[in-house]
């Protein structure tokens, strides 16, 4: 999806997109080759060319940052596919309170088949998450934007992210769906263990107070109640990526 994308071209918008592709131009370098594409004058056409030029040679020396840095934040979701092995699936838990006045209590990333849970009093430092994050270029979040970034940004001023961000949360109201996570993943059939049912992130408040009162099981559940958030996360993303594809994407003969 990411090479049919031509929307970061100034003056080309999703209907002038469409008719590229409606034309048989479905990718940069189909339009490179074109001498002329929906009358396109020839200025213009040789301006987009050099940034086609441009960001084709971005991906081929994977400066993943400045390519994605061409695209508006809510249409990250085009970069999942070619970003796929920078990608990195991330959920927060807190202690109840506000971005600025809270703490963040554990970060669960998954990235890379590898599921890693950053907690406070532990291993959760400005360091450690730092040196996590720079392994990945597209963070997946759901209602990232609302929440679980900002609440990274207050946290932990000095750190770094620049990443793409994949939002999950306003895919699905793109496509129409409605409610929390929880009810999303009910609705597709992706599954939770018995032990979690009904949980939610007040749950996780509780659990982690229950936990700093000397609750070692309670510890258990929110380890495994924000590990299922996270990896949850993934088959969510492939599915709202490709249905993102098939309603905004060109059409596949």
């Amino acid at each position: 999806m990411l090479e049919s994308s031509f929307i970061f071209l100034k003056g080309i918008g999703e209907t002038t997109e469409r008719r590229l592709w409606s034309e048989g131009i479905t990718d940069w370098r189909q339009f490179l080759e074109t001498s002329t594409a929906l009358n396109i004058g020839p200025a213009r056409k040789a301006l987009y060319d050099r940034e086609i030029e441009q960001a084709l040679d971005d991906l081929r020396r994977a400066q993943w940052r400045k390519v994605a840095g061409r695209f508006k934040t809510a249409d990250h979701w085009r970069l999942f596919e070619t970003f796929r092995k920078r990608t990195v699936f991330l959920d927060i838990e807190t202690n109840g309170y506000p971005a600025g006045e809270g703490e963040i209590t554990m970060v669960g990333l998954y990235g890379q088949h590898t599921m890693t849970t950053l907690v406070r009093h532990q291993n959760l430092t400005l360091d450690r998450l730092q040196d996590e994050l720079s392994n990945y270029d597209l963070i997946v979040t759901f209602f990232g934007s609302g929440f679980d970034l900002p609440y990274l940004r207050a946290s932990f001023p000095r750190l770094a992210l620049s990443h793409a961000h994949f939002d999950l949360c306003f895919a699905a109201r793109r496509l129409g769906m409605r409610g929390g996570l929880k009810h999303i993943e009910a609705e597709l059939g992706l599954s939770r263990s018995d032990d979690l049912q009904g949980l939610n992130g007040w749950d996780a408040v509780n659990l982690w107070h229950a936990w700093q009162a000397g609750d070692a099981r309670a510890g258990e559940t929110l380890h495994q109640y924000n590990e299922a958030d996270v990896r949850n996360l993934e088959p969510l993303a492939e599915y709202l990526y490709q249905a993102l594809r098939d309603r905004h994407g060109p059409v596949c003969n």
